[in-house]
């Protein structure tokens, strides 16, 4: 296991120590609706496996193929839901998770803005059973990152050829792919130049949600 994944783990337990303290007063409650029990082996061998989450990429092709049974649920305020949010998602509270009404054969994805608040609701659907349940890996900055305003800075042909894939996908999305390296004849796509001022801008939050609040939304990490 590398570092990385060591550490990520080590998080991800810390975030399932926290949920299981606060489910614990709920087990074999009689005034609770839904007995939530928790596997923590086999929550940490997801994690660890990274079967956990999904890339933003990921997402969008799921959205883009219109795969069946797919539920997108952002767990952010309905303010900011209604302000932007991922093409097909639906909001709910992380408080109404435990009674909303998912089929057990679909699947779910959750988003929160940094990612923090989406990986505990994971927890908590896991909890009720839940078994094809994952999260926005980044939250919503990696969708709009990597999906809304992906952009080549390498040119090696991996590179390339990732970059072209997410290109395809953005522009289904409306977004805005871009270069900082100089378009070339090899570009199997016309590549935005940054500088250009013929570009449309990148993809960014509404007004409303400012570059302070990203910046306020990394701090506090959810």
């Amino acid at each position: 296991m590398t570092v990385d994944r060591s550490r990520r783990l080590t998080r991800w337990l810390a975030v399932i120590a926290i949920v299981l303290a606060v489910l614990a007063p709920l087990a074999g409650s009689p005034y609770s609706s839904q007995h939530a029990s928790i596997d923590v082996t086999s929550l940490a061998r997801a994690v660890s496996r990274e079967e956990d989450h999904v890339t933003a990429l990921e997402l969008a092709q799921w959205i883009k193929e219109r795969r069946a049974g797919l539920r997108v649920v952002d767990v952010r305020s309905a303010e900011d839901y209604a302000t932007f949010h991922v093409p097909r998602a639906e909001h709910l509270s992380l408080d109404s998770l435990a009674s909303a009404p998912f089929r057990s054969d679909e699947t779910i994805v959750l988003y929160s803005e940094g990612g923090t608040h989406a990986a505990q609701a994971w927890v908590f659907l896991r909890a009720l059973g839940y078994r094809k349940v994952f999260f926005l890996r980044g939250g919503l900055y990696e969708w709009l990152d990597q999906v809304m305003n992906p952009t080549l800075a390498d040119t090696t042909a991996a590179a390339r050829a990732a970059f072209e894939r997410a290109a395809v996908l953005s522009r289904y999305f409306g977004g805005v792919p871009r270069s900082d390296l100089r378009p070339s004849s090899e570009d199997a796509i016309r590549i935005p130049v940054a500088d250009s001022a013929s570009d449309r801008a990148a993809v960014q939050l509404p007004p409303k949600s400012s570059e302070a609040k990203l910046l306020q939304v990394r701090r506090r990490g959810c």
